[in-house]
């Protein structure tokens, strides 16, 4: 089960309380206070982890409580610290505060680590209250308590490319096609109701990722059909392939209402680089060429037809998906591929 979005509970660990006790030993007299500290609380850390792809253990677990410290002891010996409690969560979480919205972290990269809640600090033994005037203190400090928080934690699944269309556009299809992925694939609307992820293997030595999300349909950013619940998962993508069904009767309205739920969402989105592929060209009408021409001309955006069922222009689809990535990631890190990959050109109607 796919679950992106849960609210839990977190404790980060009390600190133990300090010892009152007075040194005890035979030939020494009036031994003073050695009394030692409470140790530390355990702190509660957030790890992203890549091997994770879902949020689904804390659906059914919500309270974390880190280890508390333990009391100080005689001889002025502090007590144990708590142990930090780990909790693993897939990278592309987003950590916010529930009853502020603060955004508190965002795990993007395998192994990044956030403190949420700091342990509480151990109190002090009756060691540490000793004066020249005050030479047998008979108290000490109970050790600060833990930090209690409600978080609210969003998955925002992170892939280079993302694919948009409406129900049986042939994304899931597509994805099958090009990567391992095997999401359901059925001949009516709505077969995909959770985000797939799938791992392209470019070429030789090159990857990138591709999450194919459950269909749109005008009036998702309304809450029609499955709503906007899952384009979360393509703010972070790199680009956008818009699939249009090429057996549709009207290509620009189909774009037209793609494009105004992705804008309706956020703007963020609809400011991603994007180009269309025209899916399903094994059962294309007659004049497929001439209308993918006119399309292209009129939203000046590349037009890519191609086949997932017969394998047709589908190595060209990988290519033109790994130069606009690449770009991408240029953008990003300031430092583009050292060799460009080779036979790129669209198929051209």
């Amino acid at each position: 089960m796919f679950v992106d979005q849960v609210e839990i509970s977190v404790e980060s660990g009390h600190g133990g309380k300090g010892n009152v006790s007075f040194r005890r030993e035979k030939y020494v007299p009036k031994g003073g206070p050695d009394g030692g500290n409470g140790g530390r609380g355990g702190d509660v850390i957030l790890v992203a982890n890549s091997q994770l792809h879902t949020l689904l253990d804390h659906r059914y677990k919500r309270e974390y409580v880190a280890e508390h410290g333990q009391p100080g002891t005689t001889s002025r010996k502090t007590g144990r610290s708590g142990e930090d409690l780990i909790i693993q969560l897939p990278c592309g979480t987003l950590v916010r505060d529930a009853e502020s919205g603060e955004i508190l972290a965002d795990l993007v990269n395998n192994g990044q680590r956030f403190i949420v809640a700091h342990g509480g600090l151990g109190g002090r033994g009756n060691a540490e209250f000793a004066t020249p005037t005050q030479q047998t203190p008979r108290h000490a400090e109970p050790g600060l308590p833990g930090k209690r928080r409600q978080l609210m934690l969003e998955l925002k699944l992170i892939a280079d490319v993302g694919l948009v269309g409406f129900p049986n556009a042939g994304k899931s299809t597509l994805i099958s096609r090009i990567s391992a992925a095997r999401p359901k694939i059925a001949d009516y609307p709505f077969t995909t109701l959770e985000p797939n992820l799938g791992i392209v293997q470019y070429r030789d030595y090159d990857s990138f990722t591709v999450a194919d999300l459950p269909g749109l349909i005008e009036g998702a950013h309304e809450g029609k059909g499955l709503g906007t619940t899952f384009l979360r998962h393509i703010e972070r993508t790199r680009i956008l392939l818009i699939l249009i069904d090429c057996t549709s009767e009207d290509y620009a309205s189909d774009l037209a209402i793609l494009r105004n739920e992705l804008s309706s969402y956020s703007d963020e989105l609809a400011s991603k680089p994007w180009f269309i592929g025209l899916s399903k060209i094994d059962a294309a009408p007659e004049d497929l060429e001439q209308r993918a021409a006119e399309l292209s001309a009129a939203v000046d955006v590349l037009v890519h037809p191609f086949s997932s069922v017969s394998g047709e222009h589908l190595e060209q689809l990988k290519d033109l998906l790994w130069i606009r990535i690449s770009t991408a990631r240029e953008g990003e890190t300031g430092e583009g591929d050292e060799e460009a990959p080779r036979d790129t050109e669209a198929w051209q109607p």
